[in-house]
This record gives C-alpha cells, structure tokens and sequence, in this order.
C-alpha cells in the first residue's frame, strides 16, 4: 500500500512532516494551498480516518500511526484555535513505497 509523506506550514511559520499510509491525502489537499484552521482539521481528519480504513480492509486492522499522526496534528493545532484568520498551508507532498 503506498504511503505518504506530506509537510504543512502553521499560522506561525513553522513546518510539520506528517504521515498517511494511503496517498487519499492528495484528494483533500493541493501543495500550495492554505486552508483556514477549523477547515485543514475538517480535511485532515476525514482524510486521516479513509486513510486508516483503507489499512484496516487490507490488513484487517486500523493504522496506528495514522491515529497518533492526528493526535499530533490535533494538538499542534490547538495551539493556535484563538489567532484569528489562522492557517495552514500544505507544502508539499512526498509519496513513498510502502
């Protein structure tokens, strides 16, 4: 199953690699783009639960790494739940054999 990697730019400039073990990812988001924050966590998490769901059809069991990827993100976001206007912006993508 193909996995990616995918890095994201916080309202305060700083960069996160994230993971997802399928490329779904690419159906939610475009390099380049922002997203308000309440949107980016909307896509993020549908995103992140078809991506684990994918494993589980497959494997026969959820990706628990998909799960602590969006723990992180999660948290990481809601440091900035207050600034107004804020965004995240997805990069880029790095896919990679799994």
């Amino acid at each position: 199953m193909p996995a990616m990697h995918y890095t994201i730019r916080w309202p305060d400039a700083t960069e996160s690699t994230c993971y997802s073990p399928s490329l779904v990812i690419r159906d939610f988001f475009q390099p380049g783009q922002s997203y308000p924050l309440d949107d980016f966590l909307s896509r993020v998490r549908e995103a992140t639960t078809i991506a684990s769901d994918r494993v589980r059809a497959k494997f026969g069991f959820a990706c628990s790494m998909a799960a602590d990827q969006l723990i992180t993100i999660e948290a990481r976001a809601s440091a900035f739940a207050d600034t107004p206007g804020a965004q995240v912006r997805v990069v880029a993508f790095d896919t990679e054999a799994a």
